[in-house]
């Protein structure tokens, strides 16, 4: 028997083990990936100056945000953007040839005949051989611009934009409100339940919170999106009810029996000498709570508060339901945003196996497997720090 739980333990950290491998094997593979969608070339004339561009730069070329060489560097002339479709409204398919043999050809006279155009072709129609074309370097994606971007648009051509800011920070925004609601309720009800309840009272509501934890997510959501949504949109006359402050409330509910079952055993262990030895100095029930229990079991108290953060931050569906999942830098608490696991539950179907969107999902859950680890171990430091030396 002990060589079989070995063994269970060892395929089972194995397991661990190589899923982590595999999870950051796929995600970093992001930073080897061009600007560009993969297949595809920048091409301009070869008078053009310009040298390699950024994905920023070329999405704000193609969407008319920049319209002159001068404001990235190249001479004062006008863009003239160019994408491959536009060559069949050009040319019909009789001038281009058989399976479009003369459609390089073709592009490089375009190309050469427009000192001004940027055009973005497939790599197999790039024009071959012609002096008067230049293939642009293309850049990687940066950890600078992963990290740093705030535009999280992961499908845009010619230039996807993997700007992760805004998704940690909803995901952090989200949390921390919901901690704020959830703590002052969840430390009350474990006062109420340690120190004030009576027995029968205790054995009722004890597993009636405890029975909360096990309602699946999506029934939060469904709650959430049913009942919450609508309220907040009509009691605060807002466009829409999924905001970020309906996800802070339906993780705070979430989050309550974590909170109230951990810091209720917490302060069920303060031994009953002390309790009794402050009744006997004089002090009130009342203060014997909060100058001897809360302090006694207040590394309980907060590996609890630290445990339900974890809780909120890995949520994925009830949040994917209420948030209203917009990509944006969270400013207050009454508008839609985005959390990292609500948009790799979303986004992840969606994405083609191995390309650029597929890689950038598996590094945000990088990110929010290494928030994860970092609650944990703070629950673990804290729950093991010693009884208050002030007592």
């Amino acid at each position: 028997m002990q060589g079989l739980f070995a063994l269970s333990g060892s395929v089972t950290s194995l397991a661990i083990i190589l899923i982590i491998i595999f999870l950051f094997k796929e995600g970093l593979g992001l930073f080897r990936s061009s600007q560009i969608e993969k297949g595809y070339v920048l091409a301009v004339n070869v008078s053009n100056p310009v040298g390699a561009l950024d994905s920023r730069q070329i999405k704000e070329i193609f969407d008319y945000a920049y319209t002159n060489w001068a404001e990235i560097g190249g001479k004062d002339a006008e863009i003239i953007p160019f994408r491959f479709e536009e060559i069949f409204s050009i040319y019909d398919e009789t001038e281009l040839g058989n399976d479009y043999e003369l459609l390089p050809g073709k592009l490089g006279e375009l190309i050469a005949s427009e000192p001004n155009i940027l055009a973005f072709l497939p790599e197999r129609y790039a024009p071959k051989e012609n002096a008067d074309v230049r293939i642009l370097p293309l850049r990687t994606i940066s950890p600078r611009s992963f990290f740093g971007g705030i535009e999280w648009m992961p499908t845009a051509t010619p230039a996807a934009q993997f700007g992760v800011f805004p998704l940690i920070m909803g995901t952090l925004w989200v949390s921390f409100f919901a901690i704020l609601i959830a703590l002052p309720l969840g430390l009350g009800v474990a006062i109420y339940l340690s120190e004030l309840a009576d027995e029968r009272m205790r054995k009722l509501l004890k597993p009636a919170i405890e029975l909360l934890a096990g309602i699946p997510s999506v029934v939060y959501g469904f709650f959430g999106l049913v009942v919450l949504v609508p309220l907040i949109q009509r009691a605060l006359n807002l466009p829409v009810g999924e905001t970020a402050l309906a996800g802070s409330l339906i993780l705070a509910i979430m989050a309550l029996p974590t909170i109230i079952t951990i810091a209720e055993d917490a302060m069920r262990a303060t031994p009953k000498a002390m309790r009794e030895a402050s009744l006997a100095l004089g002090a009130t029930h009342w203060q014997t709570i909060y100058r001897v229990i809360v302090p006694y079991a207040s590394s309980g108290i907060m590996a609890a508060v630290v445990l339900g953060i974890g809780r909120a931050i890995g949520e994925t569906m009830a949040v994917l339901m209420v948030t209203g999942n917009a990509a944006v830098m969270p400013r207050s608490m009454f508008e839609s945003v985005r959390t990292i696991p609500a948009t790799i539950a979303a986004e992840l179907g969606e994405a083609p196996s191995g390309g650029t969107h597929y890689q950038s999902l598996f590094l945000l859950g990088c990110i929010l497997f290494l928030i994860t680890m970092v609650v944990s171990i703070s629950a673990e430091i804290i729950s093991k720090q010693p009884i208050n030396k002030g007592l």
